[in-house]
């Protein structure tokens, strides 16, 4: 067994202390998703490379997702503490590095070493605090980590934009102080929680067979439609490798003894129903949220930093759901309905920004946004307590990992998907709308539109759009929001899907007590202490790290 049965008592002073490593790992691993993109025009323009500037996002993108599934097996294998120091650390090392680089290669280079950590900061940080708190009240403290993400999408633009106007390298060394500080935490705190080697061989060639095919399909995603037209042969021999390694993966998964995903926990129904329901509420969220800010920078005219702070009612409402929902389910003891009326809350907000005009209001787009937030905050972290919950401790960290990365992956499915969606009805609208809007200006201007695209204008640089005379920005911004509805009534239609995938949900019941007696250590959010639960460590290690833990926990706090 990877740990102990049950679950080792924390003081609230520790599980307080636990929960901010592990928050602050997640914080850094989530703003990197986001932090960049603001400050790239600035990075390309000192470091040059602009035709390999999408590696930029791409290599993080590609080793945190491939790399995800990997770090779950591996802390089951050979425990928490180990790994995620592990992942903390090359997620530190890469963040130097990316700071110190001179040129693009090395930064794409060390962007790959920052996602290689960023891959275990996510989904070590839920399977760690599941090992020490029982699936009835980990609701509550998953809700939390459902916080962090919505702080992360705000923040990430807003820090982004300012040291892309001070110093860009600072969006690298910012992550290196927080870093240490969580290493040291966890370091200390995690020596409190059991863990048991088991005999095992890694299954190293399962391994590359995963890494290889989730490459291959996130490659064939990301350039797609952009880099290489979707028919081209690269891109159809991208998925087709990656659909032939996904098939020996699934062929070695079934003879190994320790594989790395194991193929009979998908024979549980909770388990299988809600990887699907979050690889698709993935496909919904992340395909769909790349959308608003480009609506507010293209159609509102706002800066890139001024649109992530534009996006703070969507991030408030997943903050305060997921914390409400988390508690909700400690309370109440089961999940299924959370992710049932959460993925119904994102029909009707898709459908709800399907009336988006130009002249719409802001207060208006915001309500629209606060519908969406509530409908991801209940989803998110439910889901991911229903995987745990359906699995035994000896799996928790390849469960665990597996919910993270399927819904990554919807998330890249997603932004792919309707990409082309919207290229496909941009295109067709600006056909139909700017020869006319061109024809109307002076020849001068004529001139200088055409010199800069005519009917071929990029909507990926809304500055140069907001520049351009009137009747063609106007044209440009009926065309954009036009196929925006289209985008969107799509993702609604996806929801549905969600919808019935989680109706089809078991309605368990979470494991541990209730309310009154919960196990896993006190209530670090202020409730009554926990009875304790499981096999705690031999008296004698226990009182040796708890007393070193307590000598050091008032600096740390």
């Amino acid at each position: 067994m990877s740990v102990h049965a049950g679950t080792p008592m924390l003081s609230a002073r520790q599980l307080r202390l636990l929960m901010f490593g592990l928050m602050t790992g997640m914080l850094l691993a989530a703003l990197d998703q986001t932090i960049v993109g603001t400050a790239l025009p600035t990075i390309v323009g000192e470091l040059g490379g602009i035709d390999h500037y999408s590696w930029v996002v791409t290599a993080y993108l590609l080793a945190s997702t491939a790399s995800t599934p990997l770090y779950g097996k591996m802390a089951d294998l050979y425990g928490r503490r180990p790994v995620f120091l592990f992942s903390i650390g090359t997620f530190l090392l890469g963040s130097l590095l990316a700071g110190l680089s001179q040129d693009m290669t090395q930064l794409i280079v060390t962007r790959g070493v920052q996602g290689l950590g960023a891959g275990g900061l996510m989904t070590l940080a839920f399977t760690i605090i599941s090992d020490v708190v029982s699936p009835r009240e980990r609701g509550r403290y998953q809700g939390l980590f459902g916080a962090v993400f919505g702080l992360s999408s705000v923040a990430g633009p807003l820090v982004g934009g300012y040291f892309a106007e001070t110093n860009w390298r600072w969006i690298f060394y910012i992550n290196v102080p927080l870093a240490i500080l969580a290493i040291v935490v966890c370091y200390h705190v995690m020596r409190l929680i059991p863990f048991e080697r088991r005999e095992h061989a890694i299954d190293w060639l399962g391994a590359g067979l995963l890494v290889a095919g989730v490459s291959c399909v996130l490659l064939a995603l990301s350039w797609g439609g952009t880099t290489y037209p979707w028919r081209s042969g690269l891109i159809v021999g991208l998925f087709v490798a990656g659909v032939v390694l996904g098939a020996l993966f699934v062929l070695q998964e079934a003879r190994v003894a320790e594989p790395i995903l194991p193929l009979r926990l998908f024979r549980s129904a909770t388990f299988a129903l809600a990887n699907s329901a979050g690889f698709v509420l993935g496909l919904v969220m992340f395909g769909s949220i790349i959308f608003i800010p480009l609506y507010l920078q293209i159609v509102k005219g706002a800066s890139p930093t001024r649109s992530g702070l534009l996006m703070l009612p969507m991030m408030a409402g997943i903050i305060v759901t997921s914390i409400l929902t988390g508690r909700a389910m400690s309370r109440i003891g089961r999940y299924k309905w959370f992710p049932v009326a959460g993925s119904a809350v994102l029909v009707a907000g898709m459908l709800l920004f399907r009336q988006l005009q130009v002249a719409t209001s802001l207060w208006v787009a915001f309500g629209y946004m606060v519908v969406i937030g509530v409908g991801l905050g209940l989803c998110m972290q439910s889901l991911i307590l229903a995987v745990q919950n359906a699995v035994s401790s000896r799996d928790l960290g390849a469960g665990t990992s597996s919910a993270t990365f399927f819904r990554s992956l919807g998330g890249s499915f997603g932004v792919a998907i309707l990409g082309a969606v919207l290229s496909s009805q941009l295109k067709g609208q600006l056909a139909d709308r700017l020869p006319a809007a061109i024809g109307q200006l002076p020849p001068d201007q004529r001139a200088a539109v055409t010199a800069a695209g005519g009917t071929n204008i990029s909507i990926n640089d809304p500055a140069t759009i907001l520049a351009l005379p009137g009747p063609v920005r106007a044209a440009i911004q009926a065309s954009f929001v036009e196929s925006l509805h289209l985008v969107f009534l799509t993702t609604g239609l996806i929801a549905i899907l969600a919808v019935l995938v989680t109706l089809a949900l078991p309605n368990r019941e979470l494991r541990g007590a209730g309310p009154q007696g919960a196990t896993g250590g006190a209530d670090p959010l202020g409730g009554k202490a926990a009875a304790p639960g499981g096999k705690p460590l031999p008296k004698e290690s226990k009182d040796e790290a708890a007393a070193e833990m307590e000598a050091k926990s008032q600096t740390m706090l």
